[in-house]
Parts: C-alpha cells; structure tokens; sequence
C-alpha cells in the first residue's frame, strides 16, 4: 500500500509503499477513503509524543470501509462503513468497565501507538468495542473529521463542560477543534465568544455561530475583553489551541464559579504549565481536561449530525491526495488555517 513515512522528527515525510497491515484477532483492517490532517498529526512528527517509534506513519482521523476481520471479531464484516474514535479503548480494563473508554488503561492510538491512518489501510484494535458504524448517507470526508476534532470538541463542550442554554462560551483558538466547540455550543442554545489571532478563523467563528469574536493580536488582554464582552466573564471556556498563553487566557476569561477546559496539547520540556491558580482559588473555577469521547457516547453526536442541527461537513475546507500530505503536515507549525484538510489516500 501506499503511505505517508516519516523516519525523523521535524524531517518531511515522504510518500513510499509499505506492506499491508493485517488484523489483529480482535482487530480490523479498514480501507481508509478519508482522513483527516489534525495538529495532534504535527506535535506527532515534532517528536512530542512518547508512544511513537521510528519509521512512522501518522494519521488518526479516519473513515473507510472494512477490508478484514481478526478471528474474534463479531460485530463487523467486510464492507462496512465505519469511523472510530483516536483512542481506541481495550474495552476490559477498570476505566472501560466503568465506561470511560476514553482514557482506557491500555488504549492505542493509530497513528501514534501504531501506524496510522495516512495510508490506504490501517490496523485498528478491539473492534467490537471501537468501531462506530457511519450512516450510509455520511460521507467519507465528513465522518473523518469526527474521530478526533469533531468528536473531542463535542465531548468538551457537552460531556466535560456541561454547556447549558443561555451560558456565555469562550473557545481560545479557532482550527479545526476550536471551530467545532463553536458551532456545537452555539447549537446547545449558548452565546460563543471566538479568540484567535487570524481573521478569517474569526470569519467562519462568526458563521458557525459566535456572537462575538475577539482578535487576540489586536488587543492588549483578550482575556479582559471577554469579561467586558460576556458582563464578567464566560460561564465556560475552552482552551482549544493549546498554548500557555491561550490556558491563562481561557481561566482569567471565566466568572465566578466557572468552568475551564483544557482540550489543546501543551507540551513542554518539563512535562508543566503556568496556570493561574490564584484566580482559580478565589473565583472556586473548575479546571477540567478533555481526551477524546469513547465510541459508545457517539449515537447522540451522530443523531444531531444526522438532522443537520450539527454540521460538521461545512467544516472541512479543502481534500487533498495523499502526495500532498507530507507538505500539509508540515505547514500546520506555522500556518494559521482554519477548518478542517481531509486527505483522500486512494487519490
């Protein structure tokens, strides 16, 4: 098959064909028709992530068909079409049992734990657990940006940050997850105030529903600005870029007793980040992660999804082949893009 190959961090990857994968006995080996280009895929490629081994193929965002089954799989058979969260869960662990897949004990990750979804197939385990079957009128593009951005941000905003009608929302950092938290709290009645550096992320901020956007580089103290624009700070904030200076700005933007979520990766050299726990303590905010959303909790999101109250295909952007996608994820260190690249690895 082909398949985007990285052998060093921070070097361009490059397309080249590699063996097929096969399934696991518990597994699966899915056809992958689209998947989606994350940031998640960048801090991969930087050498961010400690679960990765070199030579690595990147990629967990995906939507395809069912080409093989392991022995002990039952629920799943050739020609299904399927997406599956990026954490996939073991489904027998203390944290499963209880039915939080989402930060299983022994979870994998493709395109992290194992190769990934750029390519034309991937391995995924415990399918009987993992899988989500794809409403036969979804598209391939759209169900991508589900598996990591779509379905993260959903679980951030309703599960995590229990949005409720009529609260005033901050979302820090307008990509792909931040866009998505957007047009989801916007749907759950709330009033969204958008903070990014880039006008047009602002633009379709404002499209998917933002009441206010906050150009974080043309004020002095955006944080401030949402307090002024949301009568004494948001009810709930969100962290979507994952950047020290966007956490602070998420938890000094909340009002009393409010609630912040941390969905951005922050990594640093020594594994910390500056909060501002001060404000924390006096103003009792909670402060709150979010990792993914466990494939059992997706019938809602793809039910809102379904009655087109959710819109997560006018999120995606731009398609592009697979050649294309070594340079793509390269870009997104410097590029401020908004909305969501899917690549199509059969084009």
């Amino acid at each position: 098959m082909r398949a985007v190959v990285f052998e060093r961090y921070g070097e361009e990857a490059e397309v080249r064909e590699v063996a097929d994968p096969e399934p696991a006995e518990h597994g699966v080996v899915v056809r992958v028709e689209a998947t989606g280009l994350c940031r998640s895929d960048w801090h991969g490629w930087q050498g961010h992530d400690p679960d990765i081994t070199l030579p690595h193929v990147p990629g967990h965002e995906l939507a395809g068909v069912v080409e093989a089954v392991g022995a002990r799989v039952g629920r799943w058979r050739p020609g299904d079409r399927v997406t599956v969260p990026f954490i996939c869960a073991c489904g027998t662990c203390p944290s499963c049992a209880g039915g939080d897949h989402q930060v299983c004990e022994r979870q994998t990750q493709p395109g992290f734990t194992h190769w990934g979804s750029f390519a034309q197939y991937v391995a995924l385990d415990h399918a009987d657990v993992n899988l989500v079957a794809l409403p036969e009128e979804m598209s391939f593009a759209t169900a991508a940006s589900l598996g990591c951005r779509f379905a993260t941000a959903y679980r951030a905003v309703v599960q995590q940050g229990r949005v409720a009608a009529g609260e005033w929302v901050a979302v820090h950092g307008c990509g792909g997850v931040g866009l998505s938290a957007v047009m989801i709290a916007a749907a759950a009645g709330a009033r969204v105030v958008a903070v990014d550096v880039s006008p047009g992320a602002l633009e379709l901020a404002r499209g998917f529903g933002a009441a206010h956007c906050v150009d974080a580089g043309a004020v002095p103290d955006s944080a401030a600005a949402v307090r002024d624009l949301t009568g004494g700070g948001a009810h709930l904030s969100l962290d979507a870029l994952g950047a020290p200076a966007t956490c602070a700005a998420s938890v000094n933007g909340l009002r009393r007793r409010g609630r912040h979520v941390q969905v951005g990766l922050l990594p640093s050299p020594d594994g910390t980040t500056p909060v501002p726990m001060a404000r924390a303590i006096a103003l009792e905010l909670e402060l709150l992660g979010s990792h993914g959303m466990a494939a059992h909790t997706y019938p809602p999101m793809l039910e809102l999804v379904r009655s087109a109250v959710l819109r997560p295909d006018l999120l995606v952007t731009s398609t592009i082949p697979l050649a294309e996608a070594p340079s793509a994820l390269a870009a997104m260190g410097t590029a401020q893009g908004a909305g969501v690249t899917v690549v199509e690895p059969w084009n």
